[in-house]
């Protein structure tokens, strides 16, 4: 059928779209089904003729105010009508009801703070028979050497195998599975290498688990196959002990080592100059930090004095990749509690081939040391442990003064507020310090003569103002707890007595311990 030249598009299209034929001849007085949006707009009338409809009052009994927010008369723009019946719903949400002058205090000072987590932290317990790890000696004339660190691995982190190394002081690494087993169960066999024949200062797991690295008082640190335990890489660039070393989180070819004397080394496995080293041939640094801690801008190796004796050097106690940064790393020394982070980064622009590989930058440090708060003493670094989860952006760094103070990141300036105990105490520096996996939870050796170790719950340690709580006391072993470490469901520690207890919450078996403490001394140890 054949349209006329003045037929309207309209019709013509009528059969392909929603339109209809021809216009209403009369509209509706009011829509049908007038949309959610329009619910609490004003109905328009149908003729000009008509009374114009009075808008009804909004009833608003929270407001105390005058007719100027109460009424609403006719000359009111529907914009404003429809911000205060949003601002009406949005208020009557709120468990109370504040007058629009106050709405300008910050949201964070109305958020309900989370309740404390230290009923879960008492409920840790050991188990006498079945939590407890001995370390046998290798010599003749002793039956056990005291374990000087302890890491679990990220598997074990994150919910997997519990595999627990622990380094001693004869230069033995054992790996211990310490899932949870009854009382009557045997140990399950245990994994033994012998990479040094020195004391172990540090021990940490690589990214996927494959392999060790070892730090000694032979000046080395190694790389160990954990399936075969052999050596794979012999590091060597300090002139002394190697106190400690980190894992470049993001690159498992990548770590650091620090040592007493005071320098930093960087290393990358798969370059490297190469030396003989007795039978096995050991890598060099790529890049080294001499004098990381020291009072001069210039980071060079130190050059001895004629006629006068050199002071000791600022030892590198520990080493930390912050996820947030990965071109830095950051150090801290036994000399006070300054934090340093230094840029790993290749400098920009083509490098000459007779110049010596240039040192890393100095990106911050800490603008105020927090263990002259107390006395005018500076004291060192113990261990440094870095936050996660609800802990994120903080470090935790114990002292020697006893006290476990807080520094932000990237800034490095510490907080006003610090965590402690009135049995936290240490004499050396090997006392360690962990963060959970869940960010939560910190743990913290010491305590040289009675064997306790303490935790404390962080979770608002980012929160300004003083810290109340103040820790769990966990008490089983003898001598000093030295290293500790999380796993996702347990804790490590490890003491002078030559033991490794591993501790887990269990709120039944802690009730009982406490209603009948003669009877179950004997089987439990628990937290006070």
């Amino acid at each position: 059928m054949l349209l006329s030249p003045s037929s309207s598009p309209r019709v013509a299209l009528a059969p392909c779209t929603n339109t209809p034929r021809t216009p209403p001849t009369k509209s509706a007085k009011y829509l049908p089904t007038p949309p959610i949006d329009n619910k609490f707009k004003r109905r328009h009338a149908v003729e000009h003729k008509q009374p114009k409809q009075k808008r009804l009052k909004l009833e608003e009994p929270e407001l105390s105010s005058e007719s100027e927010e109460s009424d609403l008369d006719e000359d009111v723009s529907m914009e404003d009508h429809n911000t205060r019946v949003a601002y009406s719903r949005a208020r009557k949400s709120t468990p109370f009801h504040m007058s629009s002058r106050f709405m300008t205090i910050p949201a964070t000072e109305c958020r309900r703070q989370r309740p404390s987590t230290l009923p879960i932290l008492r409920s840790f317990v050991s188990s006498n028979k079945s939590d407890v790890f001995k370390c046998q000696s290798i010599a003749g004339d002793t039956y056990l050497t005291p374990p000087y660190a302890c890491s679990y691995s990220n598997d074990a982190k994150t919910g997997g195998n519990p595999l627990l190394a622990v380094a001693t002081e004869q230069g033995t690494v054992h790996i211990f599975n310490t899932a949870k087993r009854k009382d009557w169960d045997c140990e399950p066999s245990r994994t033994t290498f012998q990479p040094h024949f020195n004391g172990i200062f540090d021990v940490k797991w690589n990214i996927d688990g494959t392999s060790l690295a070892t730090c000694s008082g032979d000046q080395s640190t190694r790389i160990t196959s954990t399936q075969t335990g052999a050596i794979t890489n012999v590091l060597r660039g300090h002139t002394s002990t190697v106190k400690c070393m980190a894992w470049d989180p993001y690159n498992g070819s990548l770590l650091a080592t620090g040592g007493r004397d005071g320098a930093i080394c960087l290393w990358d496995l798969r370059v490297g100059e190469r030396v003989q080293d007795g039978e096995t041939t050991a890598s060099l640094p790529v890049m080294t930090i001499f004098g990381a801690h020291e009072n001069t801008t210039v980071k060079s190796k130190p050059k001895p004095r004629k006629g006068k004796q050199n002071p000791a050097p600022r030892t590198i106690t520990n080493l930390l990749y912050p996820e947030s940064q990965p071109f830095s790393i950051i150090s801290s020394s036994s000399f006070d509690g300054i934090l340093r982070s230094w840029d790993l980064r290749a400098p920009a622009g083509p490098q000459k081939k007779t110049a010596k590989s240039s040192v890393p930058v100095e990106l911050y440090s800490s603008f105020i040391d927090p263990t002259t708060r107390a006395s005018k003493r500076a004291r060192g670094i113990l261990s440094m442990a870095i936050g996660r989860g609800p802990s994120t952006g903080l470090i935790f760094a114990f002292s020697a003064d006893s006290r476990i103070h807080i520094y932000d990141l990237p800034s490095l300036n510490a907080r006003s507020a610090s965590f402690s105990h009135e049995n936290l105490q240490t004499s050396s520096f090997y006392v360690g310090l962990s963060v959970s996996p869940c960010g939560r939870w910190l743990a913290c050796g010491g305590s040289p003569n009675t064997g306790n170790s303490f935790l404390f719950d962080v979770e608002g340690a980012s929160r300004t103002g003083p810290i109340q709580d103040k820790g769990v006391e966990l008490k089983g072993q003898m001598g000093e707890v030295g290293s500790v470490d999380w796993a996702q469901e347990s804790l490590a520690t490890c003491a002078d007595d030559g033991t490794v207890r591993v501790w887990r919450p269990d709120l039944t078996t802690h009730i009982k311990c406490r209603e009948q403490p003669d009877e179950c001394r004997w089987d439990q140890s628990w937290s006070v």
